[in-house]
């Protein structure tokens, strides 16, 4: 992504559509792309970038959210498994203002203007933070999280994570190798679980987390001590 706000984008393609480039620009042709192509269906310009693992997010900056690759799991939420060759905007969210996006394998943050998480997509882990593993067809609020102001996000192969304004952190997904944080969870955890082992240490006052990130099967986040 450039400072003028084009989105440029290179790698493989194997059908789906996740370069945003439309049909023939795949396998066929040399494995990819190799140098970097302009997206020139995105008519605003872009100022965050997501990719997923077959598909791809792009945030205007005036706060919308457009998408397009594959969509059997839901992943582009438009309420179908119509995957898409060119990026189009998300119907249910053309009044909604976002500031923050975020992908996972198979699924999707989104952080309003409001401090609000929505998900969507593959929900088989837990990742999508409802209580259930049910997938999303359309973005959908994570109610377990109403009462907290929500001010980033992120997402890993099948985990999701966010940071309150208050500098608490919570996770929910896939638990299986320990990724959350949390000692003892199932190996789904379907709701907002707070990793809260951060906030006193030896007695030198607690942490509050400023960000987090997510790989497939680790995670980290970036802490500040407050004074006592």
């Amino acid at each position: 992504m450039l400072d003028v706000g084009e989105l440029y984008i290179w790698g493989r393609e194997e059908g789906e559509g996740r370069l945003g480039l439309g049909p023939g620009r795949g396998p066929d042709h040399a494995g990819g792309l190799s140098i970097p192509c302009k997206v020139k269906e995105l008519p605003f310009p872009v100022a965050a970038v997501s990719c997923g693992g077959f598909f791809t997010l792009a945030l205007t900056e005036e706060g919308q959210l457009w998408n397009w690759g594959a969509n059997s799991n839901y992943e582009l939420g438009r309420g179908d498994k119509i995957g898409g060759w060119k990026p189009r905007p998300v119907p249910s969210l053309e009044k909604v203002r976002i500031i923050q996006i975020a992908s996972g394998g198979y699924h999707s943050l989104a952080l309003t203007d409001d401090g609000k998480v929505l998900s969507w997509g593959h929900g088989g882990q837990g990742q999508l933070g409802h209580g259930s593993i049910e997938s999303k067809k359309i973005p959908s609020f994570v109610e377990a999280l109403a009462h907290e102001h929500i001010i980033y996000i992120s997402c890993g192969g099948s985990s999701s994570a966010a940071v309150t304004d208050k500098g608490k952190l919570y996770m929910w997904g896939n638990a299986n190798d320990s990724q959350l944080g949390v000692p003892g969870l199932p190996e789904i955890q379907s709701c907002p679980v707070e990793v809260n082992f951060l906030m006193e240490d030896d007695g030198l006052g607690p942490h509050k987390v400023l960000s987090v990130a997510n790989g497939a099967s680790h995670a980290m986040c970036l802490a500040l001590r407050e004074s006592c």
